[in-house]
């Protein structure tokens, strides 16, 4: 053994657990999403949204409602309100995601899906590994149409 090596008996895992009360802070911050009340972005203004640190659910309403995005942001109001529904395909995913679906054929008919039938939630959390943390976890109990949709 060169000294970096240690028998298998005396490995330690450098994983680090989270504590015990994690899983339910997550499981809460889920809770605390999806029952509050969606706000509609045909008639969303920009002064509804708060220019505070967070994650958002998007989801669109048929005969039932379908999450259709999940995603994190250091200011709620500029990611869901300028990019989302305002913004260019650049700074906008879900647009890009409904276009390159075939589920809207250009920028204006994406515009015009999430104006009609989308809705947006959102949860305030300051803390960026915590915000990474439940959007994942979110993502991973709603399963979103356009989860977690490409690696880089």
């Amino acid at each position: 053994m060169d000294g970096h090596d240690k028998p298998q008996g005396e490995y330690q895992s450098m994983i680090k657990k989270q504590k015990k009360g994690w899983q339910r802070h997550l499981a809460q911050a889920y809770k605390q999403l999806t029952k509050s009340k969606p706000k509609a972005f045909s008639n969303i203004v920009p002064s509804d949204i708060p220019e505070e640190a967070g994650v958002y659910l998007i989801s669109a309403k048929f005969n039932i409602e379908c999450p259709y995005y999940v995603g994190r942001t250091k200011n709620l109001r500029q990611r869901i309100y300028r990019n989302h529904l305002m913004g260019s395909l650049a700074n906008a995913r879900l647009k890009k995601y409904l276009i390159g679906s075939g589920e809207c054929k250009d920028i204006e008919k994406a515009k015009i899906f999430i104006r009609r039938k989308c809705y947006v939630r959102w949860f305030k959390e300051k803390d960026l590994r915590k915000r990474g943390s439940i959007e994942g976890y979110v993502t991973g109990v709603v399963f979103p149409k356009y989860g977690i949709y490409e690696e880089h």
